[in-house]
């Protein structure tokens, strides 16, 4: 008998409260910076768009933001979600970083998220925009890793 495969709850179909903790849950792996903990709510052969860059697999997926989190500094990124049905959740998000030398930026998106049975993430489709913005209009403002529950979302910024 084979072991069964590991789930990543919650699991789909979603309602309103399961989507939100999902997108909650990846929020947090994403402010966890770790490749590879993150690489692992994906399917091993999940297939990423990520702006024009195209990423198949977990261990592109660990080179990806291996590469990502080098270069964007001081990373803080909050989701919101937008919609969902059946195994498909749609989210929005903003996410704040500096350069190696000090300059800061917004990034402002939209994914879509499609799950296997088990909970993992085998599609995500990303379109994002940034822009640079001075230190001052920084508005993601906690200790690097997971975003307090009391901090303000992107819905409360007017994002």
């Amino acid at each position: 008998m084979s072991a069964p495969a590991a789930t990543r709850p919650p699991l789909p179909p979603f309602t309103e409260e399961t989507a939100r903790q999902k997108v909650r849950l990846a929020e947090d792996g994403w402010n966890s910076r770790d490749p590879a903990k993150v690489s692992l709510a994906y399917t091993p052969d999940s297939v990423w768009r990520n702006r024009a860059e195209l990423v198949t697999g977990r261990e592109a997926i660990v080179g990806f933001l291996t590469r990502k989190w080098a270069r964007e500094l001081d990373y803080r990124l909050i989701k919101e979600l937008w919609a969902f049905t059946g195994n498909r959740i749609a989210v929005r998000f903003a996410y704040e970083y500096h350069d190696d030398s000090g300059n800061w930026f917004r990034a402002y998106g939209n994914e879509n998220w499609e799950f296997d049975e088990a909970g993992l993430m085998r599609h995500r489709l990303a379109s994002i925009n940034e822009h640079p913005i001075a230190e001052s209009e920084r508005r993601f403002h906690w200790p690097l890793g997971r975003r307090p529950d009391d901090h303000p979302g992107l819905s409360d910024f007017g994002f």
